[in-house]
């Protein structure tokens, strides 16, 4: 009998240690503080991604590209008009947009805020297009870029 009841127990643990196994192999990695959490499916990492260090990662039908990715955030000037920035149906562009009942502002740039720098976005590479009561324009991706509406 206790012959029979450790070869159970021996079986089952060989069983349950082989019953686990994965498929999917982080063999190196870098997880660094702060940031949050990104997820898709059944699988979520937390920490900091996009570490340059971490380089392209893939397998299967799963992939992570690292690298800092730059912010293009709206910056509201008081008495301008609210300005929006939102996804675009053309890959790796955003839209920028504001009432198109909003007249005399113009709509600028800045690569930095520590700076004074802002430009006027140049409309004839960048059209301001009048949709559905907004004007929007559509900006492609690329580092930190940050907009406003001024009144000149």
């Amino acid at each position: 009998m206790r012959r029979s009841f450790a070869a159970l127990l021996i079986a089952a643990g060989i069983s349950a240690s082989t019953a686990f196994a994965q498929t999917y192999d982080i063999s190196w990695h870098t997880i660094a503080g702060g940031g949050g959490t990104s997820s898709g499916g059944s699988y979520s990492v937390t920490g900091t991604i996009g570490q340059p260090a971490a380089g392209n990662l893939s397998g299967g039908s799963y992939s992570l590209t690292g690298g800092f990715w730059g912010i293009i955030s709206a910056v509201q000037v008081v008495g301008s008009p609210l300005l929006s920035i939102g996804t675009s149906t053309v890959a790796n562009h955003v839209v920028i947009s504001w009432s198109s009942a909003s007249t005399g502002f113009v709509l600028q740039q800045n690569a930095s805020l520590a700076t004074t720098n802002w430009v006027n976005v140049n409309t004839t590479s960048f059209p301001i297009v009048a949709t559905n009561g907004l004007n929007t324009v559509t900006f492609p991706v690329g580092g930190n870029e940050y907009f406003r509406l001024v009144s000149p």
